[in-house]
């Protein structure tokens, strides 16, 4: 038997070991999931039966939503993150094509004045939730593609805040002013993370800040929400009632809660129970435990996704790792803002909490995000079993009859989605002839 033989054979025994998707991280998203459902069946009854259009109206949206969003999230995690990748400019393409179809006319639609949602027929999508799926894979693809550069030049650095800058000012324009600083949280942050020189990169973030104040405070409305935050009991009837109003369900919620269902100020109360303001219900009725059950289950899955976007960094897979940061980065912002805004810590922002309330767009691309992270985890973990197999059987030999020289075992760096090294094929000593 030649030892070309032995190549093929290795290769084919190496592409068919599979992984695992991380527990932690589908538990926790599937905890989520749940208790999304159950705490939107019991916020929204009273939401219902006052626009006239049933009891179960939002719970059933929303189950439906749920279900579109699995289907959507398992895809993602059946789909090679190589093939992701390669359509990266494409995916940046979209994100400008889509916070520009909002203000097409008869396509986009206008809600409370905001231009944000695209008009499918049977449902309206928010546009911006589809694009901070793309925008990320967009950024880890570049921070892959330009690793080096970005540390280095001023070039590399300032393209992806030109990009950010561009999809900003869209966002401004709908307007979508929360969406529009998670978007630069997130860009600066996978920034960071990928390696950027950090005071090469102060100058333009500094800059951009008296720019954000002046848009956070050039509408009456949002300097009302900061005047309002301050103390929302100075109006409790206009400019402070969705805070006011917040703040007596967290009060009356106290430890343990008034039991599930039991919930007063979600009947017509609380605006917004079902989606932007579902954890102060959440509190009500589950009570400080069940806000540290929230907190805790959206800490796991973060946790786990920065640890194994941590992991394929080291083991250069940067791709996957950007991608995992990125949406962790994404998801455990979008939440400390959601739970800040709900408990009177932050001012009122319209972000709603990831997989647990109620809104179309968000639940189906905050599940693909989910898909792409256990993607993520089941590259990562089948890489790992390739590398220990290779060395189980590099080992195998040298325990029984050392070869005079003995040839290296492919590193894990090898197999990496990294470009920057070609890929290296395992391979087998020849047989000793007789």
């Amino acid at each position: 038997m030649d030892g070309s033989h032995d190549r093929g054979t290795q290769a084919v025994r190496l592409e068919a070991i599979g992984g695992r998707y991380d527990p932690w991280m589908l538990g926790a998203a599937l905890g989520l999931g749940a208790l999304g459902i159950v705490m939107v069946a019991s916020s929204s009854i009273a939401v219902g039966e006052e626009l006239g259009v049933g009891p179960y109206y939002f719970l059933v949206r929303h189950v439906l939503f749920m279900a579109a969003g699995s289907g959507l999230a398992f895809w993602a995690m059946r789909t090679e993150l190589k093939t992701v990748e390669r359509f990266d400019r494409l995916l940046l393409v979209g994100c400008v094509v889509a916070l520009l179809l909002v203000f097409v006319p008869g396509l986009g639609s206008s809600v409370n004045g905001a231009q944000r949602w695209i008009n499918l027929g049977v449902s309206k999508f928010q546009a911006v939730e589809a694009v901070k799926v793309m925008y990320i894979v967009w950024l880890a693809s570049y921070l892959v593609r330009f690793r080096d550069e970005v540390n280095a030049t001023w070039g590399a650095m300032m393209k992806p805040i030109g990009v950010a800058i561009v999809l900003m000012a869209l966002l401004a324009l709908q307007p979508d002013f929360g969406s529009l600083a998670l978007l630069l949280a997130i860009t600066a942050g996978m920034l960071v993370l990928g390696g950027v020189h950090l005071p090469r990169m102060a100058a333009p973030v500094l800059a951009l800040l008296p720019l954000l104040a002046v848009v956070a405070i050039a509408e009456p409305y949002r300097m009302r929400r900061l005047t309002s935050f301050m103390d929302p009991f100075a109006d409790p009837f206009n400019s402070g009632y969705q805070l006011a109003n917040a703040l007596m369900a967290v009060g009356r919620g106290e430890f343990w809660g008034v039991g599930l269902g039991a919930s007063i100020q979600k009947l017509n109360y609380l605006p917004e129970a079902h989606t932007d303001f579902i954890l102060a219900v959440i509190a009500e009725e589950l009570g400080f435990v069940g806000v540290c059950l929230v907190i805790g289950l959206y800490a796991l899955l973060v946790g786990r996704a920065f640890l194994v976007g941590l992991r394929c960094v080291e083991t250069r897979r940067h791709f996957a790792g950007y991608v995992a940061f990125g949406i962790a980065l994404w998801m455990s912002l979008q939440a400390l803002v959601s739970i800040g805004v709900n408990l009177g810590l932050l001012p009122t922002k319209g972000l709603t909490l990831p997989l647990v309330s109620s809104g179309g767009s968000s639940v189906m691309m905050t599940c693909v995000a989910v898909g792409l992270l256990l993607r993520v985890s089941y590259e990562l973990d089948r890489t790992q079993r390739q590398v220990a197999r290779l060395r189980g059987e590099a080992a195998a030999p040298a325990a029984t009859s050392p070869p005079p020289t003995a040839q290296p075992v492919p590193s894990l760096a090898a197999r990496g989605t990294s470009r920057l090294r070609q890929r290296v094929e395992p391979r087998l000593m020849p047989e000793a002839k007789a």
